[in-house]
C-alpha cells in the first residue's frame, strides 16, 4: 500500500459511530420503492456495496412527512409504519462490523428544488421566497427551466415550523430503526441550500436578508434534530457552492462568509460537513490552493468529505473514447455519446457543461444550455455520472500536486 493511499484505511470515530475505514458510499436516489415503501430489492442493492468493504453507507435521500418533501412516488420514505418496519428489517441483517453490514446513515429529502405535483397536480410548491432563482449555467432544458421559474407559494412562518417539525421527527425516526447517524442535503439549490443563496432567498424578516439570517432555517433544523436524537449520533451536512440551476452560483464569496455558514451550522450540531463540487480537489477561492473540503475543514475544525469526480483511472467517456470499454449498444436504455476531447478545466460563466449525454432524467434534454440559454453539446472529458464514493479527511486540505495522477492503479485519494 503506498504512503498515499494508507489514510484512506485508518479507523475514523465520530461520536459514537466507529468506521474502520474512510471510503464512503454517495447517496444516490435509486426510486425503487413503490409508494415510498423501499423493499427486499433496496436492501440487497445496499448489502452488495457493503460487501466489497465500503466504512460507511449513506442512503439515497428519504422523504420526510411534508406533502411537498418530494417529487417522485418510489422514493423512500423515513414516516409511515410500511416503510418503517421495512426500514428495521434491512437495518437489523449481519451485526455491524462485519462486512457486509457497515454502518449507515439516513439521509434526508432533497427537498424543495423540484415540482412536488409530479406526485400530486393538485400540490402547491413552496419555496422560501417563491422563486426557483436565476438560471445560469444547468443541464435542465429549457422547457424545464421556463416550468422552474414560474413564481410559487413562498414560505410562510408556519410552513417553516411545519419542515422543521417534519425533519427532525424524520431524523427521531431513522434513529429507532437502527440508522447510526443523520445526513441532511443542504446543497445543490434544495430547500436548506435555497435558503443560504440569496437568488432564491429574498425575504426581509428572521429567515432572510443577510447572510446570517439566511443561515438560521438550516442552522435550526439542525439544532431541533441533534435536541430529538441525542448526542451519540452524528450529523453530516452536505453543502455546496453550485446549484443545478447554475454550476457557477455560489453561496459564499470569500472565506469570511464560508465560514459564518459553517460555524452556525457546527454550533448547530454538525458533526460532518459533505463538501459537493464537481472537482473535488478543484481551488475554491482566488489565492488559495484549498478545496471546498478542505476550506470546511480549516474553518471549522470538524470532519470534512470531499464528493465530486472522484474517480479510478480515466473517466467513462475518456474509456469509451479509447476502445477499452465496450460498445455503447451494451448499456442498456443508454443514448451516450463521448466524444473524445482533452479540456478539464472548471467551467465559467458562458461556458458549456462538461457532461456527456448519458441517460438524461426526466425534465432533461441531451444538450445542454450556457448561461445565456443558447443550447451547445458537451465539450469535456469529465462525466457528469454520479461518483460512486467520496473520500472522509481529517486534513485541513490538499493541493492537487498531493494526489496521485488518474491512472488504470490508483484513485484520486487524499494526503
Amino acid at each position: 500500500m503506498t504512503r498515499t493511499l494508507s489514510p484512506l484505511f485508518r479507523p475514523l470515530s465520530i461520536r459514537s459511530l466507529e468506521l474502520p475505514n474512510r471510503i464512503v458510499m454517495s447517496p444516490m436516489t435509486r426510486s425503487h420503492s413503490p409508494g415510498g415503501v423501499p423493499g427486499a430489492d433496496v436492501a440487497e442493492y445496499y448489502r452488495r456495496r457493503a460487501a466489497g468493504g465500503t466504512g460507511l453507507i449513506i442512503t439515497e435521500g428519504t422523504a420526510i412527512e411534508h406533502a411537498t418533501a418530494v417529487d417522485n412516488p418510489l422514493v423512500p420514505r423515513m414516516y409511515g409504519d410500511d416503510a418503517l418496519e421495512l426500514a428495521t428489517r434491512g437495518r437489523r441483517g449481519p451485526r455491524r462490523g462485519r462486512p457486509d453490514h457497515p454502518p449507515a446513515v439516513a439521509r434526508g429529502p432533497p427537498l424543495g428544488r423540484n415540482d412536488p405535483r409530479d406526485v400530486d397536480p393538485a400540490l402547491t410548491p413552496m419555496k422560501p421566497s417563491g422563486v426557483w432563482g436565476k438560471p445560469g449555467v444547468t443541464s435542465y432544458s429549457e422547457d424545464y427551466v421556463a416550468q422552474a421559474t414560474q413564481p410559487c407559494r413562498a414560505m410562510t412562518d408556519e410552513d417553516i415550523a411545519d419542515t422543521i417539525t417534519a425533519y427532525t421527527q424524520a431524523a427521531r425516526n431513522a434513529r429507532e430503526v437502527g440508522f447510526d447517524g443523520i445526513a441532511l442535503h443542504g446543497g445543490h439549490g434544495y430547500l436548506l441550500d435555497s435558503f443560504l443563496w440569496d437568488s432564491t432567498n429574498q425575504r426581509d424578516d428572521e429567515w432572510g436578508g443577510d447572510l446570517e439570517r439566511r443561515t438560521r432555517y438550516p442552522s435550526a433544523v439542525v439544532a431541533s434534530i441533534r435536541n430529538a436524537i441525542g448526542d451519540d449520533a452524528p450529523i453530516f451536512f452536505r453543502f455546496s457552492q453550485h446549484k443545478q440551476q447554475d454550476y457557477t452560483a455560489q453561496i459564499a464569496q470569500s472565506p469570511d462568509e464560508l465560514k459564518t455558514i459553517l460555524t452556525a451550522l457546527v454550533d448547530a450540531g454538525v458533526d460532518v460537513f459533505d463538501a459537493s463540487i464537481r472537482r473535488f480537489d478543484a481551488p475554491v477561492f482566488d489565492g488559495s490552493d484549498l478545496s471546498l473540503a478542505g476550506w470546511a475543514k480549516k474553518l471549522t475544525g470538524v470532519t470534512s468529505m470531499a464528493v465530486g469526480s472522484v474517480g479510478i483511472g480515466a473517466s467513462l467517456r475518456e474509456s469509451m473514447a479509447a476502445g477499452s470499454l465496450p460498445p455503447r449498444t451494451t448499456f442498456p436504455n443508454s443514448n451516450a455519446d463521448f466524444p473524445p476531447t482533452s479540456s478539464t478545466s472548471p467551467p465559467s460563466a458562458g461556458s458549456t457543461l462538461p457532461i456527456p449525454r448519458w441517460r438524461p432524467r426526466s425534465g432533461r434534454d441531451p444538450t445542454f444550455r450556457n448561461s445565456t440559454g443558447r443550447r451547445t453539446q458537451p465539450t469535456s472529458s469529465e462525466s457528469r455520472t454520479r461518483q460512486r464514493c467520496r473520500w472522509m479527511i481529517g486534513s485541513p486540505g490538499w493541493h492537487p500536486s498531493q494526489r496521485e495522477s488518474r491512472s488504470s492503479s490508483a484513485p484520486n485519494v487524499l494526503p
